[in-house]
């Protein structure tokens, strides 16, 4: 199982190296979990860099992950999750659901970087 953060993403769509790297946890769909809240960031991000049409589409390839919402037990998590490891609220959504769900977390975020299960990937200058 797999959960791709916002950053990688982000690459993924732009056809970087990185984007190269992570293309086989984005295309094993089966095995793809989408915290909602990178939906929010992928879109938002995408919506300022190009246009609506652009971002409704990368949104529409990553909804045929699986999904999952944030409700009232992984908001408890995320928070006990993001005091233990220091991260902000998005961070502690998306490491708090690869968690749950036994994921790998595949990211260029340094705040995730020397945690259990995650795939780092140095940002490119």
């Amino acid at each position: 199982m797999n959960v791709v953060d916002s950053s990688c993403w982000l690459e993924y769509f732009a056809g970087s190296k990185v984007g190269d790297a992570v293309a086989a946890a984005i295309e094993d769909i089966s095995s793809l979990v989408i915290p909602s809240i990178t939906l929010y960031e992928v879109f938002k991000k995408l919506l300022v860099e190009t246009n609506e049409d652009q971002a409704l589409l990368a949104i529409a390839h990553m909804k045929q992950g699986r999904v999952i919402e944030l409700d009232a037990e992984l908001a408890i998590y995320s928070a006990k999750i993001g005091k233990d490891n220091k991260l902000a609220l998005a961070d502690s959504i998306i490491y708090a659901t690869s968690s749950k769900y036994d994921c790998t977390l595949w990211t260029q975020d340094q705040h995730f970087k020397g945690l259990k299960k995650v795939k780092y990937f140095e940002k490119e200058q």
